[in-house]
């Protein structure tokens, strides 16, 4: 079950309205625009009329998941690309005049994207941070990489599938309220994502039960596990790209070397779509595994396949993590969702 999780509900008060009849080239497609609606006094409802603006990759597929056929879901951060420095372009400024909800992440993790939404929403159309809405203020992570000192929390809930199935929940209640007649797909939709993320989590600790208890140390290149790591019993030792995403200085390069000597800990964790230099001259000078398939918000496999999805992002993350701590991954290998989770977002760029 989804455990008790505080949550903040968020109201915006929206004035800006910019009136577009198209989304941009690449969407395909063309929806009726929020100003053609308040005009004529209908309210939206199915896939042809619905349009729900998501930010990164992982998010977008929880919404996919929930959402199914009846509404288009367009992602407007592109896969692979980093979402905290991640500057939209006019394009998307089009489509979120156009939208009907937008989801972002928020905890400041895609300000510039947000900033655009606020400019650009119609009237009525709902903005809603789902990290913001999952965690109470009580409950951030600061770290190496988000120290407190400059008030930005940790924002990746998503890889504690228990906080995903919050975003799903809070994704779930959205879709109901504005889309009344798709209450039966909406609920039916989550129960099964949620059955989902269950299985997931049981295959996640079954594989994680098999790494020896001082072998559960994380140091990797970006920090996206502070949440995951509370949950499912690891430690974070830290994270080698610092707060304001360029690369450490050769002090803190020197303390990472001590640490990892220190530490034991048995690999270090890069990224595949951000390879690390810093991270590989750390491994040869300590003699440590270096693994760089994790992955950020890029997911796994092509558009279209079941993999394709934040369960295949977590369960590949989760299989690297789980081998090259020493562990057996088997449990999550044979882990697959018991109905291949939804792929239908399209992206503007």
């Amino acid at each position: 079950m989804i455990p008790a999780i505080t949550r903040v509900r968020l109201t915006r008060s929206l004035t800006i309205l910019l009136c577009f009849a198209v989304l941009a080239a690449g969407c395909g497609g063309s929806v009726q625009s929020n100003s053609d609606r308040a005009a004529t006094g209908e309210r939206s409802s199915g896939a042809d009329d619905l349009l729900i603006v998501t930010t990164v990759a992982p998010i977008t597929s929880i919404a996919s998941s929930v959402i199914g056929d009846r509404a288009r879901v367009v992602g407007v951060v592109p896969e692979g690309t980093n979402s905290h420095t991640f500057e939209p372009s006019p394009s998307v400024a089009r489509v979120l005049a156009d939208s009907d909800l937008v989801l972002i992440n928020g905890l400041q993790l895609e300000e510039p994207t947000r900033l655009l939404a606020e400019a650009n929403v119609g009237e009525g159309t709902r903005i809603i941070a789902l990290g913001d809405a999952t965690i109470d203020p009580s409950a951030y992570k600061f770290d190496f990489s988000f120290p407190e000192a400059d008030g930005k929390p940790n924002p990746h809930l998503w890889t504690d599938p228990s906080l995903a199935m919050a975003y799903a929940e809070l994704i779930r209640d959205a879709m109901i309220e504005l889309d009344p007649d798709g209450r039966a797909d909406y609920e039916a939709n989550f129960d099964g994502f949620v059955a989902d993320a269950e299985r997931l989590d049981t295959a996640m600790r079954a594989a994680f039960a098999t790494i020896p208890e001082a072998d559960r140390l994380l140091l990797t290149y970006h920090d996206a596990y502070a949440y995951f790591a509370d949950n499912y019993g690891f430690t974070v030792l830290g994270a080698i790209q610092p707060n304001d995403f360029g690369e450490p200085t050769p002090k803190e390069v020197a303390d990472l070397i001590d640490q990892v000597r220190e530490s034991g800990v048995p690999a270090l964790f890069g990224s595949e779509v951000f390879p690390s230099p810093v991270l590989e001259q750390i491994g040869n000078e300590t003699g440590v595994r270096y693994v760089d398939t994790l992955r950020d918000d890029d997911l796994p496999a092509e558009p279209g396949d079941p993999q394709h999805s934040w369960l295949g992002l977590m369960r590949s993350n989760y299989i690297t993590m789980t081998a090259a701590l020493g562990g057996d991954p088997t449990a999550l290998e044979a882990f697959a969702a018991s109905v291949p989770p939804i792929d239908g977002a399209e992206y503007p760029q």
